[in-house]
């Protein structure tokens, strides 16, 4: 079939014609390739912005045309963005997933005892897995999707609230996620000038708006393409820095803060940290149901990406192989994450544990490990920002020649917009000035509705699409299991956003109680 923009066009699969047992079967619908099957839409395409209408020549075609057609319409453009390879996107992974989060595992797994943190640790993953494939499958029927606003207003029958929702849900997210590492910045500089100096004025504050101005400028490129090869280089520093982290813990003689008999603090007259490392197999019997929430929502975080993923299949040429890119980057990161996770906390033991764990090395090793892990500060703030960014420039400029060309109204918004997110980045960072209570607010707030909610709705839609729920017409084993497992998933989301945001906010009461933590705005160093 040949259409009037000149592409071959493959007709519509039986799979798309037909509203029979069509739910995916097979290798394919666990690992993709190119004999991928893709299901029937669950709604008409939507209006790309408020007030305008769909596209018409798009209404009868398949998602193979569809894609085929965005294809072609970007040919010859200065700048294109379905030009990820797999691997580019597994690159793309790797560096949102192999970040400075990792290091938080050490203080879940001392809070959780170490057997219960790895197998949390492996069964969240898994759960990103399958419910990451359900949003791929989504994907695959409506190509036109660019981000998870777009799912948002297809899962809720195309309701613009659902779209409204999901965007400020989604901006709110990646803006927590730059100011996560707009902190960061701000710590590791703190750390290496070890303390207090009278050269920087207010020196935290001062510190993170330089890190937020340094992380805008490396935000600047327009497509993940580019963005892949800084993602490849990120992944790789961040692999050296927790290698680092976990040699150091084992060849060092104890960790910092260490202590062979009882102290207490001068000033409080506290009782401080002290006697050989415990490390515990299962939760102390003292852990809380607040601490212990909090220490799965901190590995919750670090597993969950799907808010990103849409944006990442928008960008490839082939969608049918993102699978590669996801299972690659899954088995890497259940491997390194248990390792990290376990091997520090074994070296460090419960009394001397801090978040990020880099805390709890000597001071020499503590600099050296830090510092490998100055790309994926600045990377993974940039990646999440450039997200942000492009959800509202594709919006300003649909249509526009300024989407595509080189323009000075295009990169001059471009920046812009960067710039924006950038300064409330910098405001939220000072605001909320602690770093795995800010992972507990960003997983329970949003990875509840990302990771969990959106995912278990979008596959009973796509069942129902596909002619019935699965469950109820075939009754076999694997529909039965599916459809229970995600009416789960749905609930996991909600246990997240209720007991999960309570939790969040009652352990930071509890922190600020007990003066753990600095005051918002603060110009002492927040060094570890």
């Amino acid at each position: 079939m040949k259409t009037d923009y000149g592409s071959d066009i493959p007709s519509p699969s039986p799979y798309e014609e037909s509203v029979g047992d069509t739910v995916p079967r097979g290798w394919s619908a666990w690992f993709g390739g190119p004999n991928t099957v893709v299901g029937p839409r669950i709604a008409p395409r939507i209006a790309p912005l408020a007030g305008e209408n769909p596209d018409d020549s798009d209404s009868g075609l398949s998602s193979d045309a569809i894609l085929q057609k965005q294809l072609a319409e970007e040919a010859g453009n200065a700048i294109q963005y379905r030009t990820c390879s797999w691997q580019k996107t597994a690159a793309l992974l790797f560096s949102e997933y192999i970040c400075l989060a990792i290091m938080s595992f050490p203080w879940s797994y001392s809070v959780l005892g170490l057997v219960p943190g790895i197998i949390l640790t492996v069964v969240q993953a898994l759960i990103v897995l399958y419910t990451s494939l359900i949003l791929w499958q989504f994907c695959l029927r409506h190509p036109e999707v660019r981000d998870v606003c777009d799912i948002g207003q297809m899962l809720f029958w195309n309701k613009k609230w659902a779209w409204w929702f999901t965007a400020v849900m989604f901006v709110l997210n990646n803006t927590f996620i730059q100011a996560l590492h707009v902190l960061t910045g701000a710590k590791y500089v703190n750390t290496l000038i070890g303390g207090e100096t009278n050269a920087i004025s207010c020196q935290t504050v001062s510190i993170g708006f330089i890190v937020a101005i340094i992380s805008w400028i490396a935000s600047l490129p327009r497509t993940f393409n580019v963005l892949s090869h800084l993602g490849t280089g990120s992944a790789i520093f961040t692999f050296i820095s927790v290698i680092l982290a976990v040699i150091f813990a084992g060849v060092e003689s104890h960790p910092a803060g260490y202590s062979p008999v009882p102290v207490t603090d001068p000033l409080t007259g506290k009782a401080l940290p002290s006697g050989a490392p415990i490390v515990t197999v299962i939760p102390l019997a003292t852990t809380t149901f607040v601490s212990g929430l909090n220490a799965f929502l901190n590995i919750s975080y670090t597993l969950i990406g799907q808010i990103t993923l849409p944006s990442f299949i928008a960008e490839m040429k082939e969608p049918r192989d993102f699978p590669k890119a996801l299972w690659a980057c899954t088995i890497l990161e259940i491997i390194v994450f248990s390792i990290v996770g376990g091997a520090v906390y074994a070296y460090t033991g419960n009394q001397y544990m801090t978040s990020p764990a880099f805390g709890s090395l000597q001071p020499l090793y503590k600099k050296i490990a830090f510092s490998f892990m100055v790309p994926t500060i600045i990377f993974l703030g940039v990646l999440y920002a450039s997200v942000s960014a492009r959800f509202v420039f594709l919006r300003i400029f649909h249509n526009s020649r300024h989407k595509n060309e080189n323009t000075v109204v295009g990169w001059a918004t471009w920046a812009g917009i960067l710039f924006v997110t950038w300064i409330l980045a910098f405001v939220i960072a000072n605001s909320i000035p602690f770093f795995s209570s800010l992972l507990s607010l960003l997983s329970s707030l949003f990875d509840s509705f990302f990771g969990f909610i959106f995912w278990g709705v979008a596959y009973f839609r796509m069942r129902k699409a596909d002619g019935s729920v699965a469950f109820f017409k075939d009754r076999s084993f694997r529909s039965w299991f599916e459809g229970i497992l995600n009416i789960i998933i749905i609930l996991t989301g909600l246990f997240f956003l209720t007991a999960g945001t309570y939790a969040t906010i009652q352990g930071i009461i509890d922190e600020y109680a007990a003066g753990s933590v600095g005051r918002p705005f603060s110009c002492a160093s927040n060094g570890i």
